[in-house]
């Protein structure tokens, strides 16, 4: 199990794996997909990161707790700007990322399209 030398390493990790959805647990329990960071020559902990479909659910949950309000509820701008940093981010290479984002700001497919094009025409 970690050793209690190891807790400022995992303390230092903690907000990044919290950030992408990944899950820690010891690096004996660790599989074959999974993350093993070592410190100091020792593995301290494994991370499992998640399905893409996944994260995408949880920057969409990240993005909504920092703005404190549901994403529908914002204006068309904001809204915007969302699309566009998940763009940047990757959302619409995930399979049905389209849809996904669409529900989460409460329009259709058709808008978030129409934002995404409008963001490559300017």
């Amino acid at each position: 199990m970690m050793g209690n030398g190891d807790e400022p390493f995992i303390t230092a990790v903690k907000p990044l794996v919290d950030a992408m959805g990944g899950e820690m647990m010891p690096p004996d329990q660790a599989g074959p997909d999974d993350v093993v960071l070592a410190w100091e020559g020792a593995d301290v902990v494994a991370v499992r990161l998640p399905q893409l479909a996944d994260s995408l659910d949880h920057i969409l949950a990240a993005m909504e707790r920092k703005r404190g309000k549901p994403l529908a509820e914002l204006d068309r701008k904001a809204k915007q700007e969302i699309v566009r940093t998940l763009e940047a981010r990757g959302a619409f290479s995930v399979r049905h990322g389209v849809e996904t984002v669409a529900g989460a700001l409460g329009v259709s497919r058709f808008t978030v399209y129409n934002y995404l094009n409008r963001e490559k025409e300017s």
